[in-house]
């Protein structure tokens, strides 16, 4: 099927509204190489009638199938390293001091926006076990969120191929929170029970998420337009406790959202902890 010039149009703006990512007749052949098949899967003559059934109504799976086509769901385990040193030597032991004398000493709540099949989120999670003794008897919760659904079902089943396993998951980890079966590899039950998995679109509200210490989202914000982003990280910083740590991708910067977004580095890693919600 040919992609015309009204088929670039309708299908970039179908994208546009569906998940905020931010496409162009540059991107021709993106939309055809993850597009086409849902052409014909669907009974489109064109991309633009495939844009046309997408916006049919509420709850539709043609566009469901499109946000799964199109969102890139590239991910490994302890990705970019840097942040989870960060965390590992940097932030989690502050925050678990920081909490030693209140009412919740063991609550921890932590965000993987755009969690993509659960890696980061998991990742997170070992992170914190290597370093506390007695996980499951912590209060820690690591809610996962991502667009594609099929992403999110995948999070849940916490289930993964030998070539998942092997993209940054050292033997030690592996061997440590994971049981293989039938050539897969199974996320083990302590871990899971503290990870949760929705499917949620970040243009969209989410403050019944509800609050959180650490928040990672990264490498998501670069497809959004610069009203989008600002406003996304804006909304994020509102989701934040007091002295809450943010971290965005390797490649994205927040200087221009004003000096309270002062960026800091540890371990390596870029984090923002934005003043106006700093502890004093």
């Amino acid at each position: 099927m040919k992609l015309d010039a009204e088929g670039i149009d309708a299908i970039c703006g179908l994208v546009n509204d569906l998940c905020g990512i931010y496409l162009d007749s540059s991107k021709d052949y993106l939309i055809e190489g993850r597009l086409a098949d849902l052409v014909k899967k669907h009974g489109c003559q064109s991309y633009a009638e495939l844009a046309r059934k997408a916006r049919a109504g509420a709850s539709n799976p043609v566009a469901d199938d499109v946000v799964n086509a199109i969102t890139t769901n590239e991910t490994l385990w302890f990705r970019d390293a840097t942040p989870f040193n960060a965390l590992r030597f940097k932030i989690l032991p502050e925050l678990i001091d920081a909490k030693a004398n209140t009412a919740t000493p063991r609550k921890i709540r932590v965000w993987s926006a755009a969690c993509s099949t659960g890696q980061e989120a998991y990742s997170i999670a070992m992170t914190f076990a290597d370093i506390v003794p007695g996980i499951a008897n912590w209060d820690l919760e690591i809610v996962g969120t991502d667009i594609s659904s099929d992403a999110v079902r995948r999070a849940r089943e916490a289930r993964y191929s030998q070539l998942e396993i092997s993209r940054g998951l050292d033997q030690i980890h592996q061997s440590g929170y994971f049981s293989q079966s039938n050539r897969e590899y199974h996320v083990n039950e302590v871990l899971r029970s503290k990870c949760r998995f929705e499917v949620r679109n970040l243009l969209q509200p989410f403050t019944s998420l509800g609050r959180f210490d650490i928040v990672f989202c990264r490498n998501v914000a670069i497809y959004f337009k610069n009203a989008d982003r600002q406003s996304l990280f804006r909304r994020i910083a509102e989701q934040m406790n007091p002295g809450g740590w943010l971290f965005v991708g390797s490649s994205e910067a927040l200087n221009e959202m004003g000096p309270e977004w002062t960026p800091q580095r540890h371990c390596g890693a870029v984090c923002y902890q934005p003043k106006a919600l700093a502890t004093v």
